[in-house]
């Protein structure tokens, strides 16, 4: 009886941790309290951030963490929400006090940066980007060389290549062309993937360099065989104003393979978040089953202790 109660409860416990690896990346603020949780997969939609409401409460709490702390965690984090908020002007100011509390941080450098780039100020924007590169190079992936490849082509003024942002092209036939390793693609997936799901957050459609990596990753993925993530990336870069022949010779590949080989995917956001309400659903059901089992034996479990 005492294995078959041990088994059955660790049982119960140890699935709850196996549901709450299905999420993606999560931000948790200085105060412990979870600003963003991603949907997990290699499709970028963005952080999915609450509304202003809820991130004006994380403003004031956050004041009031600092005030009683005065950890600077808690002001860089109050930064990166007036950033959420558009208000990019008082997140410069704020992290430029930062920088005087305490300086070369990699959050400041980096956060900074962003807010100079939402306000067009492109020359500044590459400025500390490159300071945060020099701080933290392994951060986001190793995939800054990204942005730094965006800040430059936008202070340029040509048009958008794939050259540009990522020293890369797949040509323009009707299925991308690469000579990259099955390893190097990989790694370059993940890295685009990374700098669309942070620029995603704050850039809605339509935008070119949006939609330019976002038919790179598509290509990617196509040359992988990931035939799923090809047409969401494709869709999402048409989403964000691509649009020419290779585009729709290219979505109708990832389509066509989809159909031949009949895979049942969720086949949008709202489905991979209805998925991810399920598996909460069934974490509390596994909480109240092994507080229920613990209340039940509750004195044979105690009198094992003693």
């Amino acid at each position: 009886m005492k294995k078959y109660l041990f088994s059955l409860l660790f049982g119960t416990l140890f699935s709850i941790s196996a549901f709450a690896c299905l999420n993606g990346e999560k931000m948790v603020l200085a105060n412990q309290e979870i600003l963003y949780v991603d949907f997990d997969g290699e499709v970028p939609y963005g952080h999915q951030i609450g509304g202003k409401e809820e991130l004006e409460e994380f403003l004031v709490k956050l004041k009031k963490g600092y005030d009683k702390t005065k950890d600077v965690d808690y002001l860089s984090d109050e930064g990166y929400i007036l950033i959420l908020l558009g208000r990019y002007q008082e997140a410069i100011d704020l992290y430029r006090r930062i920088e005087t509390l305490q300086p070369g941080r990699y959050s400041t450098a980096s956060n900074i940066g962003t807010a100079y780039e939402l306000i067009g100020n492109n020359k500044e924007a590459l400025k500390w980007i490159e300071t945060a590169v020099k701080i933290e190079p392994h951060s986001h992936l190793k995939s800054e060389w990204i942005h730094l490849n965006i800040l430059k082509a936008k202070i340029s003024g040509k048009s958008i290549s794939s050259t540009d942002l990522i020293g890369k092209d797949f040509g323009n036939g009707k299925a991308p062309k690469s000579t990259l390793s099955k390893d190097d693609l990989q790694l370059l997936k993940m890295q685009i993937f990374y700098q669309l799901n942070e620029r995603m957050t704050f850039v809605k459609p339509k935008d070119p360099i949006v939609a330019q990596l976002l038919f790179d990753l598509g290509n990617i993925a196509l040359l992988m065989n990931q035939k799923y993530d090809a047409e969401k990336s494709y869709l999402q870069a048409k989403k964000y104003g691509l649009e020419n022949p290779v585009l729709k010779e290219r979505m109708k590949l990832s389509s066509q393979t989809l159909v031949k080989n009949k895979k049942r995917i969720p086949g949008n956001l709202k489905a991979a978040e209805e998925f991810n309400w399920i598996s909460i659903m069934f974490s509390v059901l596994s909480l109240i089953i092994s507080g229920f089992i613990i209340f039940k034996f509750r004195k044979k479990i105690f009198s094992w202790f003693e």
